[in-house]
């Protein structure tokens, strides 16, 4: 490995700690710990308060939902269960509300099916307005009826579809329907919203159908799935995106325009409002970022999607709620360009490679190789072959250069006193034997577009995440723990060590070692490699694998070059009358003649 090249490996180590260091939020102090314990005379005074408060309830009722929506704030909950091969859902006719969300086919970290919806704040999926009588309404605290008994199930298989509908009855003319209807086959439902008679109690034109408190969380580093969420919405054609990016009070955006859909995601999972009649004239998206033990971090989103209300006898807004994985081919197949809200990397040249490139071989692969460490593997020889042509050409290359190393000392020593007269001497030294200097850095400019590809894939797929390889390594979205340290390293800051990494670290010094014949570049030898294990010990051991079995077919590659030659690189100097086809770098470089 050439000077050139061992510059091109510590920019890519540079370049790949910058967008670490940006993507990683900083750390977060930690949560106050509050006492609750309550002393005797607490609980008395908290009795007294609970009596005062029933006496008053009637009354508080009518001052916060008014005259139209206080007799819906009290009755009777009850749950029905829906259960396909994909989900297990709750739905509550207090607020007539999804109260449960569960995934079959995903676990989280400690190994419980994915549970998305909040259940501990009730639910979620609601109206918000406001009434003719001045009062704010959301309905996730008023009571709807159900033609169901408590606890009854429907088990949908695939293809069968179930309508639920629940009604808040105002009047005895007036009502709000909300209509679920459930697929046993996909992620989503379809959801209508039904005002009859309501044009003397709906104001001011709009109202909102909203999911208040984001989606559970699902993965152990909080920081990791923190730093992919966000809220998006899609109105004239036109991503916004909404980042909570700093600990403190909710921020909000509000804007307004034709709106395909608004979304909410964590790192593998997601929730969307879809407008299915294209009615929607804006959203609403708000977030917070707050602490958690552990020096962890949460970020939790509410999304609405905007209705006009333009009284008429029947209002009624069409939906799809999804409520599901991230993996690409589900949501792209909603054709409301939803996928845009899973971001790869760059959008003109990083997501391109992922999403037409990368997940299709990934996913083809997968189809007959069902262990995604394997199929990795196969990806990487795949790669490595691709890359053939212009690795074959850049080691011989290197070889050349190395040849070269005692006339290029030669010619330093003997020009020492003029730089400019040494520089084109070595130039004609390189043009005469057909060599680039440069041809060592060729090698690295296609990989760097492809290595971010896969860090994103890696650390953002889907497919990838809990996905097993061998031994220890139990999942390839995440650093592969060989070793837990019982310190932390003094200023590298880790404390435990990713077995790939250091595989990789060990191979990075084999080629090294192959390559570097400088004396002056010795050093290089142990700090490379050294710098590189301790970059990619926190990324994901895929990509660990994937460029740990890169340098192992390098090795070989050099191997065999090396022994194709039997041991030694011979210079030939090269016929410019005779070479075919377009000249190197260096020969339109104009060298004087030098008078001897």
């Amino acid at each position: 490995m050439d000077k050139q090249t061992t510059i091109g490996f510590i920019l890519i180590g540079l370049i790949l700690l910058i967008w670490m260091w940006i993507s990683v939020p900083p750390p977060k102090p930690r949560v106050p710990v509050v006492d609750t314990t309550l002393v005797p005379q607490q609980k008395a005074v908290d009795t007294v308060r609970s009596v005062e408060r029933r006496k008053e309830e009637k009354g508080t009722a009518i001052d916060t939902l008014g005259t139209y929506f206080a007799h819906s704030s009290k009755g009777e909950e009850k749950i029905l269960v829906v259960e396909s091969d994909l989900y297990r859902a709750e739905i509550s006719t207090k607020g007539g509300v999804i109260r449960k969300w569960e995934l079959k086919r995903y676990l989280t970290w400690d190994k419980y099916p994915v549970q998305l919806v909040d259940f501990e704040k009730g639910g979620d999926l609601s109206i918000l307005f406001t009434s003719s009588d001045g009062k704010l309404i959301n309905t996730r605290g008023l009571y709807f009826d159900g033609r169901f008994n408590n606890w009854d199930k429907i088990t949908l298989r695939s293809g069968a579809e179930q309508t639920v509908e629940l009604q808040l009855k105002i009047n005895e003319t007036s009502q709000l329907v909300k209509t679920f209807k459930f697929s046993g086959d996909r992620y989503s439902f379809d959801f209508a919203v039904r005002f009859e008679n309501m044009q003397a109690i709906v104001s001011n034109f709009e109202y909102q159908i909203i999911w208040e408190n984001g989606l559970r969380q699902t993965e152990e580093n909080s920081i990791d799935e923190a730093a992919f969420a966000a809220a998006y919405a899609q109105i004239g054609g036109e991503l916004v995106e909404f980042d909570a990016s700093s600990t403190g009070s909710p921020r909000a955006l509000s804007p307004s325009g034709s709106t395909d859909w608004v979304a909410a995601r964590t790192k593998y999972f997601a929730v969307a409002i879809i407008s299915a009649d294209k009615k929607a004239t804006g959203a609403y998206l708000t977030g917070a970022r707050a602490p958690l033990p552990n020096h962890g971090v949460r970020e939790n989103y509410s999304i609405g999607l905007k209705q006009p209300f333009k009284g008429s006898v029947n209002e009624v807004a069409n939906c799809t709620v999804f409520l599901g994985p991230l993996d690409y081919s589900v949501i792209k197949g909603y054709d409301v360009e939803l996928e845009r809200i899973m971001r790869f990397g760059l959008e003109w040249i990083i997501r391109p490679i992922a999403v037409y490139f990368m997940l299709p071989i990934f996913t083809f692969l997968h189809d007959f190789i069902p262990n995604y460490g394997v199929v990795i593997i196969v990806f990487t020889i795949l790669i490595r072959g691709l890359l053939y042509p212009l690795t074959h050409s850049s080691m011989k290359s290197m070889k050349k250069m190395q040849a070269l190393q005692p006339m290029m000392m030669e010619l330093k020593e003997k020009y020492k006193e003029d730089p400019q007269r040494m520089n084109r001497e070595v130039m004609k030294l390189y043009k005469e034997y057909g060599v680039n200097p440069a041809s060592g850095c060729l090698l690295l400019l296609p990989q760097l577009p492809i290595l971010y590809a896969l860090y994103m894939v890696f650390r953002a797929a889907i497919e990838l995440r809990q996905s097993a390889f061998v031994l220890w390594i139990d999942d390839l979205s995440r650093p592969d723990i060989l070793v837990h340290l019982p310190f932390t390293v003094p200023l590298l800051g880790f404390s435990a060590l990713s077995g790939l990494a250091l595989f990789m670290g060990i191979t990075m010094f084999i080629q090294q070692k192959m390559s570097v014949k400088d004396p002056r570049q010795k050093m290089m030898i142990w700090f490379l490699p050294l710098m590189m294990t301790w970059l990619f010990n926190s990324l994901p051991s895929g990509l660990n694998l994937y460029y740990s079995v890169f340098n192992v077919l390098a090795i070989a590659q050099q191997i065999w070059i090396t022994k194709q030659g039997g041991g030694q690189t011979v210079l030939r100097k090269v016929d410019d009358s005779k070479r075919k086809g377009p000249k190197g770098v260096f020969s339109r470089i104009a060298v004087p003649k030098l008078k001897r």
